[in-house]
């Protein structure tokens, strides 16, 4: 029974041991976009918790005659419009390097010898 129970603990907690492996550039910069909306959502949530505010504060001073004039507060502070971080321009592949050789062509990139006769044998019959 004892030696069951240790081996279903064991086989639960394995997965938890493991690793994951490490983010992509990609996936880091989707997380970093994620994180900015995130935190402007909040911030937006917290402008519109302010002008409810001011706007039940001037309603009860309206409304109640004996009330104590308005405090000084400061504005509430609108965030804007979400504006995504610039994705840093990449390279265009030919500035890249990426698909052509260091080299330039001595000649036509195909031409009609065979390989044969390129490598210097000589040409089958059909």
């Amino acid at each position: 029974m004892r030696t069951a129970l240790l081996l279903l603990v064991a086989s639960l907690t394995a997965p938890a041991v493991a690793t994951l492996p490490p983010p992509s550039e990609e996936a880091k910069a989707q997380a970093a976009i994620a994180k900015a909306k995130s935190d402007w959502s909040d911030k937006v949530s917290a402008y519109k918790t302010c002008l409810a505010g001011d706007r039940v504060a001037q309603r009860y001073r309206a409304e109640v005659k004996g009330a104590t004039p308005a405090v000084a507060a400061p504005p509430c502070a609108d965030p804007g419009p979400f504006v995504a971080a610039a994705k840093p321009d990449a390279k265009p592949l030919e500035a890249a390097g990426a698909h052509s050789p260091p080299g330039t062509a001595q000649g036509p990139p195909s031409s009609k010898a065979t390989s044969a006769e390129l490598s210097g044998g000589v040409k089958k019959a059909p």
